[in-house]
């Protein structure tokens, strides 16, 4: 498969949305005092116009598109005006961007947070909630995919509006395969059968690994193990919520782990980010990747001869993560609240929402995307993105708990300690669940 010339390119979304740092501190200061803009009457100018302060993190085409389509929003509603102006940080410091802005009054009108943040912010009363818009609004509730839905849900009340949608699979190097004269693999193929395809692949001699997994013991690391233990029959918290829902199951998914160590099948990236792991499958030495659709047009430009399939399973019954991001909105008064829910509600709409999925490298959010002629032509010619697609229906989110951060940190330590062979599975598992565990008994 080739891109067609022209066309705009999806984005590696991992490098654009969560890999950067701070803008200069006098481009942060000047977003502070942005987000107070026309607060005259509540956010009405004169003329009776609302203007909306976006916060969004987007850099290079992602933030071209959006850009794109704010000016489209800007003049189809004339009584409202949004200011993309960005924020003064990339996405991954949107965080403690908005915390502080909160903490000092100056808060923007609609802002990009990562799902796994929503619960921390969503604590603020500022949060508008968007209940009543988002499941009455003119894309069926139900026709959002259900990880969108639950990431956006907390305590019943829909705190947000989404963003980006994602998930996870497993992208192969079809020569390597060919070479050492292994099967594709397909649909409901196995964990063992993992196993045994990884160590079949790897050649020291040429310096080939099977596959490759984060090392550094940070949410990249960990996201990954989630599919294996809710495929197990385990969850991130138990349903007293006082304690981890993997205890069993976890143990069995790190052992999964070790035997990747042991058999020398698996390349560990002690960087964040990532970026050697993926830096080793695009230079041909590494069969299988476990990664999202923001990887493949880097594997398209190194033209890689590559293949999708969806997650392995212990149980037959495959399940993957995914990971949505969100728009947030801010109370700065009535005006500005109706007119940011306005915009929100306008953007994630099918027709908006296949051409922001088809420019910023996003899956489309609702099965009413999914259907829409554009999305299907750029699916077709786009290999492999239609497994991603697929795998949304059996798609999990990791849940909206304030003792989550904690959580993932010591499950990423027991991965790290068990691909390093510093302990085995179920050692590793005990250190984890007494951090975590004490984690979800502190009051929220």
């Amino acid at each position: 498969m080739t891109r067609i010339r022209g066309a705009p390119a999806p984005l590696d979304r991992r490098r654009l949305l969560r890999g950067g740092a701070a803008l200069a501190a006098g481009t942060v200061g000047a977003a502070l005092v942005s987000g107070c803009a026309d607060a005259e009457a509540g956010g009405v100018s004169a003329d009776g116009r609302v203007t909306v302060e976006l916060w969004h993190g987007q850099t290079d085409t992602a933030k071209k598109a959006l850009e794109a389509l704010v000016a489209e929003f800007n003049r189809t509603h004339r009584r409202i005006r949004v200011n993309a102006g960005g924020g003064g940080v990339l996405a991954d410091a949107m965080l403690q961007k908005v915390t502080a802005a909160l903490a000092s009054g100056s808060y923007p009108d609609i802002a990009y947070i990562f799902g796994s943040d929503l619960a921390s912010v969503a604590r603020s009363p500022r949060v508008v909630d968007l209940t009543s818009e988002m499941r009455g609004g003119a894309t069926p509730w139900r026709a959002y995919w259900a990880p969108v839905r639950g990431a956006v849900t907390l305590h019943g009340k829909v705190r947000a509006a989404p963003a980006v949608l994602d998930a996870l699979a497993v992208v192969y190097n079809k020569e390597l395969f060919r070479r050492a004269q292994i099967p594709y693999p397909k649909e409901g193929w196995s964990w063992d059968e993992f196993l045994q395809t990884a160590a079949k692949l790897t050649d020291p001699d040429r310096g080939v690994f099977g596959t490759g997994w984060p090392g550094v013991g940070d949410e990249d690391t960990t996201w990954r193990l989630w599919p294996m233990i809710w495929d197990l029959g385990g969850d991130v918290v138990a349903a007293d919520g006082h304690s981890i829902g993997f205890a069993d199951q976890g143990v069995r998914a790190l052992a999964t782990l070790a035997q990747l160590a042991k058999d020398r099948s698996v390349y560990i990236d002690a960087k964040p980010g990532s970026e050697q792991m993926y830096k080793v499958f695009l230079s041909g030495r590494m069969g299988m990747v476990a990664t999202g659709p923001w990887q493949l047009p880097d594997i398209i430009d190194a033209k890689v001869d590559y293949g999708v399939a969806p997650l392995p399973t212990y149980t037959g019954h495959p399940v993957t993560i995914s990971g949505p991001d969100t728009w947030t909105v801010f109370d700065n008064g009535s005006a500005r609240s109706r007119a940011a829910t306005t915009f929100v509600s306008w953007l994630i709409q099918p027709e908006r929402d296949a051409r922001w999925d088809i420019q910023a490298g996003s899956l489309p959010l609702s099965t009413a995307t999914a259907r829409r002629p554009e999305w299907k032509q750029h699916s077709a010619r786009t290999t492999g993105l239609q497994v991603f697609t697929e795998a949304l229906a059996s798609a999990r989110v990791r849940p909206i708990h304030a003792a989550y951060p904690q959580i993932s940190m010591a499950l990423g330590e027991a991965v790290v300690s068990v691909l390093l062979g510093l302990r085995s599975p179920e050692q590793a598992l005990r250190t984890c669940a007494d951090t975590a565990n004490a984690a979800l008994l502190i009051p929220r």
